[in-house]
């Protein structure tokens, strides 16, 4: 079922096509984890300086809906265990579904901070620890509230030769993005993880300030 209220109409012929790629792959390497063992592959892009990396497993293939995630990277969160949000968990989680399922794919994007970097992250939470929360941070730093595209990401998932997808996701933004691109989104499925009291101001700025669709009270 459709959760995310994108209606099938929206969904172009662009699916059944082979897009103009402005993504490459460089390499592709097997990743045993914690978590399951996955190929990984690193992408880089041709018109920026961007470069990506996708866990995937399982085949492949344009009619079977398969399960992925685009991951911001997190570096506070992914690799040194913080607490203020909840990235690090997500990304554990949406690992241990798609080992769980036997086929996915997770894109990691270097967009730390809704796109601002992690020198003006750190800059951010400065800010936050004076009581701004992450929206009035990226405000008062001169930021959008959230500068991160998804198009080399879905451009990426149509070169594992993705076409229908089941995201997984909070995001609404990255569920319309992924759309735009020509994917057919059909089902959203809901991430949410236990998280640390910290994390708490953090979980209700994304509902209630970007829409994320939490269903915490």
């Amino acid at each position: 079922m459709l959760q995310n209220n994108i209606p099938p109409a929206t969904v172009t012929d662009r699916c059944r096509m082979t897009p103009d790629l402005t993504v490459e792959r460089v390499a592709t390497a097997n990743l045993p984890t914690k978590r399951g063992s996955f190929k990984i592959a690193g992408y880089r892009s041709l018109n920026s300086s961007e470069e990506f990396v996708v866990l995937y497993k399982g085949e492949m293939d344009r009619e079977t809906p398969t399960l992925v995630r685009i991951h911001s990277q997190c570096l506070t969160g992914d690799v040194f265990g913080s607490i203020k949000c909840d990235c690090g968990p997500q990304l554990h989680r949406a690992m241990e579904m798609i080992e769980a399922e036997g086929r996915g794919a997770i894109v990691y994007q270097q967009q730390e901070g809704r796109g601002i970097g992690i020198i003006n992250k750190i800059r951010a939470y400065a800010l936050q620890d004076e009581g701004a929360d992450t929206v009035e941070a990226n405000e008062r730093l001169g930021f959008e509230v959230d500068a991160r595209d998804y198009q080399q990401c879905a451009e990426i998932l149509f070169d594992l030769g993705l076409c229908k997808v089941r995201v997984i996701s909070n995001n609404p933004d990255k569920l319309k993005a992924l759309e735009a691109a020509g994917l057919r989104v059909v089902e959203r499925i809901p991430i949410e993880v236990r998280s640390e009291t910290p994390a708490a101001h953090y979980m209700r700025t994304k509902k209630e300030k970007l829409g994320h669709l939490l269903e915490f009270d």
